[in-house]
C-alpha cells in the first residue's frame, strides 16, 4: 500500500512538473553578458495553484486517516480508487513517453516535417491533458467521500500559505500540503 501511495506521489509530481515547465519556461531569462541588479525586485514566485486550497491530495487524507475517523467504507472506496487511478497513470505515462519519443526524433532531423510534429504533439498534449483529467477525477471523488466536517478538518490541517521559499505548503505547489493530489490535473 506504501509503495503504491508512493508511486501516485511521484506520479502527481511529474504531472506536477509536466504542467509547470511550458510555463517556466516562457519566463524571459537576462541574457547572460548582463550585469544582474544589486537590488531589483525579487524573482518571479511560481504561479498558485487555483484549486490547491479546494482539493485534498490522496496522500494527505492517508496520513490523517485517524484524525479524520474514516470509516471502513470510506478508506475501501479511497483505496479502490488510488488503486484503479495508479493503474491508469501507469498506462498514461507509458503513452506520454511513447509520444514524447516520437516528437523528440521528429525534431532531431535537420528539416523538420511540420505537419508530422504538430501530430506527435498533440499526441504528447493529449496524453498530458488525460494524466490531469485523471488526477483531477480522482481529487473530486475523495473530496466528495468526505464529510463536511473531515473536509474542515483537512483545512485546518493545512500549512499556512504564506510567502516562502517555493510557495505555498512544504516544498511548493507540489508538496504534501499542496494542490490536491496526482497532482495534480491542475
Amino acid at each position: 500500500m506504501k509503495k503504491r501511495i508512493g508511486l501516485l506521489v511521484a506520479i502527481f509530481a511529474a504531472a506536477l512538473l509536466l504542467s509547470v515547465a511550458p510555463v517556466a519556461a516562457q519566463q524571459p531569462e537576462p541574457p547572460p553578458q548582463q550585469p544582474k541588479p544589486q537590488q531589483g525586485p525579487p524573482p518571479p514566485r511560481p504561479p498558485v495553484d487555483p484549486m490547491g486550497d479546494t482539493m485534498f491530495p490522496p496522500e494527505m487524507v492517508m496520513q490523517h486517516q485517524r484524525e479524520l475517523a474514516l470509516t471502513d467504507e470510506q478508506k475501501t472506496f479511497m483505496r479502490e480508487e488510488i488503486n484503479r487511478t495508479t493503474t491508469r497513470f501507469n498506462d498514461l505515462q507509458w503513452q506520454l513517453q511513447d509520444a514524447m519519443e516520437a516528437l523528440h526524433e521528429t525534431m532531431k532531423a535537420s528539416s523538420v516535417n511540420e505537419q508530422l510534429a504538430l501530430s506527435q504533439l498533440d499526441k504528447v498534449l493529449d496524453s498530458e491533458r488525460e494524466i490531469k483529467h485523471a488526477h483531477m477525477e480522482l481529487a473530486i471523488r475523495i473530496k466528495n467521500k468526505l464529510t463536511p466536517e473531515q473536509q474542515t478538518k483537512l483545512q485546518s490541517m493545512r500549512r499556512p500559505m504564506g510567502p516562502g521559499p517555493g510557495g505555498p505548503g512544504p516544498g511548493g505547489p507540489g508538496g504534501p500540503d499542496g494542490p490536491g493530489g496526482p497532482r495534480r490535473c491542475g
